[in-house]
This record gives C-alpha cells, structure tokens and sequence, in this order.
C-alpha cells in the first residue's frame, strides 16, 4: 500500500544533511559547553557556529538567539518572561483567539496570577485586523502576542502591522513563528518583533529544540533557574547535537525556501482544485490570500474529521484534524469556532499539510481515495 505523509504542519523527518551534521557531537564530540578545556572548546564552538547561523536565518544577532526545548518552552519564556519583567509598567496583555495553547495557557495562567487579558478576534479568514489592537491596547499593556502563522488553517496574519502599534504604545511584541520559518520569509527587522518563537523539528530537524529571538533591549525573566546559560536567559547545559541540528535545518530550509514553497503551493493547488472537483459540499477553512504555500483545511459536510482521518490512515495516507496538540479533543477547534465556522463544520474539518518529500503522484492517490472514502462515511452517517 502507497504511503503517503501530509502532516509536517505536526512533525517532519530528520533530513539526512541534519542527521549527518549532529551525529559527530553525540559521541566524539561529546563536550560540555561551559567546560574550559578542549572538549569543552570544541562544544561551544560548535554552538557558536549554530547561534550565528540560526541569527543569520532570521536577520538576528547572534546574542538576541536563546536557544529553548522548543516551541513552547520559548512562548513560555516570551510571555511569562516579559510579564514578570515589565510587571512595574503594568499587568495587561493581549493576544489574538486563535493563538496556539502553549500561548493561551501561559494567558490563562497570568490572569490565574492577577494580570487582565484581551484577545483579539479575527475575521472569517482567520485575518486579526490591526485595528482591533488599536482598539484594546492602554498604557498598562506590558505584551501583545499574535502568531505569524496559524497551525491548524495557515493564515498568515499582518504581523508587522500590530507589532508597530505595540510599538507606539511602549508594549514588547512576541510573535510564535513556528509554522511560518522555512515556509515563508522571515526577517524580524521587516516584521519589527521584539520577539520570536522557532521550533526545529517543523522544519526537518530533531524534535526537543527550538529558539526564542530576544530583540536587544528587551527585558525578561528566566523560567528556568541554575548556571549562566544562554546569557543567564535559560539555564541548563545546552543540547549540543540538537542545537547543530536545529541550525542545519533551518539554514537548509532558508536556501531553498523561492523554489520549495512555489512546488509547495502548486502542491496545494493541485490538492485543493482536486477535492473541489470531485467532492461536494466541501468548504476551505482559512484566508484565501494571506496563506502558508503548504497548509490546506478543508470541512467535509456530514464528514466527521476523526473518522475521515482514519480512514485516510488506512490507505496509507496521513493527516490531521488540526493540531497535533490537540487531535482526539472531541471540543471543535477553538480556532475555527473563532473564525465563525459553525460547530459542525469545525468538527468535519481535516488539515494536509505538505512538504518536501511529497508529489504530484502522492496528491493524485489521495485524491483517488478521498471521495470514495468520504461518500461512504456520508452514508453511514445517514442510516
């Protein structure tokens, strides 16, 4: 049976070119950063070297990279590190509706803590309109965090827009970014962040890494507390082979982003053009214009997204119901529900996404046995 993988918006494989790039450091150069002598030279050296090409991926210093666990061990640091800083300006912060969890849980437990929040709607497109910011933000507002790009639909939202109003406004801005490095451009001087989360295995690299950019000037508060690690930002001895492979990903994914996410987007059309075709009553969850070249959500009507992904899983093909966090909820999307999307739309919607290793090929078999799968779970759902 024909194999086929559109979930990397979930997880992605290792890259040979990572693989290859951090083996050396799990046993010959097995070093601990913060050791004088040359084993511990040629660690940090090595760490070094990842620092400033993670920088130089994202228009960064070197100094402004803080390297995380990943993806939700740097929003963490982001959002409880800035409000515990900057506590003294005041104890309101923002976000939009539609962030992922490890964003709005960091909220829920600031407000737990005595902090009031706000959160930004957005439109039918998933699209938080600057001027909702403008509406919210006061001179207590210590943080406003939008994502760059949503997990579940691959809006891309108007980053640089809200950030300049936080700006004005003397607020830090955080952006997660981890769906949108290596897919699109990012540069935090365009985006004019404070800063910004990265998260390595969404780009091809090992899982239990990521980053947080922190703009010079920005104050923050650890999470974690121990030795002078990452500029006494985040103690703990650094994952060396992690943190080589993280570099290599993302410097690997910035050379071939032009020519990747052009295929990645005819991929998409292809895919979407394909199940309109041949499927009715289908809807596409997302905006329109302002998207990830790999991502497509699509509700099925009178399709469930969990037995459709079942389904696909038995001929070979895999996918989601949305976030990998939060697939086997039996709760419909809270980013669909905040879209607007009705209940039962949100419940029937199912996430591709594409990457490297996938082609026109894999896209004709899934849609060879989409429509055939999805008539069938239409007539069970009728008797």
């Amino acid at each position: 049976m024909k194999q086929v993988y559109m979930d990397h918006a979930a997880t992605t494989p290792v890259r040979e070119e990572v693989l290859e790039a951090m083996l050396p450091h799990f046993a010959d150069r097995f070093g601990n950063v913060s050791s004088v002598h040359s084993f511990g030279q040629q660690a940090r050296s090595a760490v070094d070297e990842a620092r400033e090409t993670v920088a130089d991926c994202i228009g960064a210093d070197p100094t402004e990279i803080c390297f995380t666990s990943g993806g939700t061990e740097a929003n963490n640091l982001a959002i409880k590190g800035v409000a515990d800083a900057y506590e003294k300006k005041g104890k309101h912060i923002i976000c939009s509706k539609i962030e992922h969890h490890s964003v709005l849980n960091c909220f829920q437990d600031l407000q737990d803590k005595g902090f009031s929040a706000s959160y930004l709607p957005v439109d039918g497109g998933g699209l938080v309109d600057p001027e909702k910011l403008l509406e919210v933000v006061t001179p207590d507002t210590t943080l406003v965090s939008v994502m760059l790009a949503n997990n579940e639909t691959g809006t891309v939202e108007h980053v640089a827009e809200m950030a300049a109003v936080a700006r004005e406004n003397g607020s830090v801005f955080h952006t997660d970014a981890v769906q949108a490095v290596g897919k699109i451009p990012v540069d935090v001087n365009q985006l004019d962040v404070d800063l910004l989360t990265m998260s390595a295995h969404k780009i091809y690299g090992p899982k239990g890494i990521g980053a947080l950019f922190i703009r010079k000037g920005t104050r923050i508060a650890p999470l974690l507390h121990g030795g002078h690690h990452e500029r006494n930002r985040r103690a703990g001895t650094e994952n060396v082979p992690a943190i080589v492979g993280f570099a290599k990903a993302i410097e690997l994914a910035r050379d071939e982003l032009p020519v990747e996410s052009a295929r990645l987007a005819a991929l998409r059309g292809r895919l979407e053009q394909g199940i309109r075709g041949r499927i009715d009553r289908v809807r596409t969850n997302g905006s329109a214009t302002s998207r990830l070249p790999n991502v497509l959500n699509v509700s099925f009507e009178s399709v469930e997204g969990e037995p459709l992904v079942i389904g696909l899983d038995m001929k070979g093909v895999a996918v989601s119901t949305g976030s990998a966090c939060t697939s086997g909820s039996l709760e419909p999307s809270h980013v669909l529900r905040a879209m607007g999307v009705p209940p039962a739309a949100a419940q029937q919607s199912v996430r591709f996404s594409l990457g490297r290793t996938n082609t026109e090929q894999d896209v004709d078999y899934v849609l060879e046995v989409l429509p055939e799968l999805v008539e069938r779970l239409r007539r069970i759902s009728q008797v």
